[in-house]
């Protein structure tokens, strides 16, 4: 019986030990208490919202939207009293916007379709009308069969997908079962390395398909919206050099519309459209401009945490989902702090990007400039790829304020309200972003996930052996509605949890700019990807593991197994 006893009182321990070690992380109740306060009964965030989303409105990167919000947050930033307030600019390219699109069905009936075009493809000069055919060009051998026949033609690359016959949830927020399913680590993580093969597998054959339309006669491309009820989702081309062929003029059908013109053709019929795009490509400046802007450190000053959104969008809707929601956020964390009288012991810095739907550019040349960067690959067709998908990378360099940035908080996965947050693999950091819940547990924040998640700007941090993390945020309609489409305006955003979620990015900065010590980091990335089956070998080097190494790590080439 006492045997008994005593292996459940070591079992009780060991239960205990994740609070045990979180309560001996400081947490300052009268911060938290005075940003809760300040957060939820004076927020400005969803005023910063609107104009980002109603005055300015869409902000491809290097548009004249995106320049208006980049001097608009700028002044902003600088209005609230943060320092340092300024535009950090990178080579980026041309920039692109549109200004009326048309797409119509003449024959056999006369249709106004509802279309977008697609991000950097160029404008028709004037109306096109031609005959419709249907394109199915996956691998090198279906070039063949097509050479000859598409001249004068409109082509619709795809055929739309199945449609959900019971309609999918819309709009949806984390149950309590979900959450703890989030917590549960995955060992394999298949998916994702079937999503990298085939990123590198289209943009291969995307760019051959592009050039071999052009180089046919064909007069436009037609896409099917990956949404369905109407809605139109968009993105754009990778053609941002200058001078560089943007191709074919290319729209995005809705996907019923689409599913009509598939089906006659597929009986036979003659059908033909008229496409009219109005698009310009702004070649007077190829530097696009980060925001940056800070609240001045005490003691230790020269250390960094960062909070950061992309400030960039694509033009279907006004980006306010995507991501007004976040760069508003990130505004009214550090307002908050300014307005608190914060005065942190690290300098925290706000970052606003441009260019992540280009592959996370912005955040990219940034990281690059200040703290560390993998030179250019040599092949084309891998800068088109995110860095994290490439083959062949070649190893780091490191900057000396490599060693100086604590954090990364970054906010881009709609504008649900934040639920916890990815710990990216960094078992260390449990138990300290668990303590700095806690007091914000009633605000539906909760969970702490080892689980690594990808798509945003954190990459960019995590990348190059930075805490870099993204929070886990509500769903909503983030990727059955809004993501890219014309649905993403600022009806779908929801002004208690933009408030909520800037309540915890101020927490979190607050306390990160706290500390005694640096976040703990994980291992510096390896230079190469497994092959499969086969693991890793050599690395680059990082700085002893201490947090607060005097040295910045030296870079050096890993052996090839």
């Amino acid at each position: 019986m006492r045997r008994h006893s005593a292996v459940l009182a070591v079992f009780a321990v060991v239960l205990a030990l994740p609070s045990i070690v979180a309560a001996e992380e400081p947490v300052d109740l009268a911060a938290v208490t005075r940003i809760r306060d300040e957060g939820l009964n004076r927020s400005q965030v969803m005023e910063t919202a609107r104009v980002l989303a109603d005055e300015i409105g869409p902000r491809v990167t290097n548009s004249p939207g995106y320049r208006r919000a980049a001097d608009w947050t700028r002044g902003r930033l600088a209005e609230w009293g943060l320092s340092n307030a300024h535009l950090e600019p990178f080579e980026f390219g041309r920039g692109w916007s549109f200004s009326a699109c048309s797409l119509r069905l003449v024959k056999p009936d006369v249709v106004q379709l509802d279309a977008l075009p697609k991000g950097f493809s160029p404008g028709t000069a004037g109306v096109l009308r031609g005959g419709v055919v249907r394109v199915a060009i996956e691998k090198d051998e279906d070039f063949e069969a097509y050479r000859g026949t598409l001249a004068g033609k409109i082509v619709l690359l795809a055929a739309p997908p199945e449609p959900e016959r019971e309609e999918a949830e819309r709009s949806a927020r984390y149950t309590d079962e979900e959450l703890a399913e989030i917590e549960t680590f995955p060992v394999s993580d298949r998916r994702f390395d079937e999503f990298r093969r085939r990123l590198r597998r289209e943009a291969g054959i995307g760019r051959k398909r592009a050039e071999f339309l052009a180089a046919e006669g064909a007069l436009a491309t037609i896409e099917a919206s990956s949404r369905e009820a109407a809605l139109i989702r968009v993105g754009g081309n990778p053609v941002t050099r200058p001078g560089e062929k943007a191709g074919l003029p290319a729209v995005v059908l809705g996907q019923e519309q689409f599913g009509r013109i598939v089906r006659m053709l597929e009986r036979k019929v003659d059908v033909e459209l008229e496409v009219l795009v109005e698009a310009t490509f702004h070649d007077d400046r190829t530097t696009a401009d980060n925001v940056v802007a800070e609240l001045a450190g005490s003691d230790r000053r020269d250390e960094v945490v960062m909070l950061g959104a992309h400030l960039d969008s694509w033009h279907a809707g006004t980006g306010a989902t995507d991501n007004a929601a976040g760069v508003a956020v990130v505004m009214e964390a550090m307002r908050i702090l300014k307005a608190i009288d914060a005065k942190p012991r690290r300098t925290v810095r706000v970052g606003l990007w441009a260019a992540e739907e280009q592959g996370l550019r912005g955040s990219r040349a940034y990281v690059a400039e200040h703290f560390a960067s993998r030179p250019e690959s040599d092949d084309p067709a891998q800068r088109d790829l995110p860095e994290w998908s490439q083959t062949g990378r070649k190893p780091l360099e490191f900057k000396p304020d490599w060693k100086k940035l604590s954090a990364y908080f970054n906010l881009d996965n709609g504008g649900g309200k934040i639920r916890g947050i990815h710990a990216q693999e960094n078992a260390s950091l449990r138990p300290i972003f668990a303590a700095w819940l806690e007091p914000l547990a009633d605000l539906g924040a909760t969970t702490v996930t080892l689980r690594r998640t990808g798509g945003t700007d954190h990459q960019s941090f995590d990348g190059v052996g930075l805490p870099g993390f993204q929070f886990v945020q509500d769903r909503l309609d983030y990727m059955t509605r809004t993501h890219h489409t014309q649905a993403d305006t600022y009806e779908r955003l929801h002004a208690a949890d933009l408030k909520q979620a800037a309540v915890v990015m101020a927490t979190f900065a607050y306390h990160a700019a706290m500390r005694d010590e640096l976040l703990p980091r994980k291992p510096v990335p390896r230079d190469e990807p497994p092959a499969a089956g086969r693991e890793r070998a050599g690395g680059t080097t990082p700085p002893s593991p201490g947090p607060r190494a005097e040295t910045p790590p030296t870079a050096r080439p890993s052996p090839r197994p």
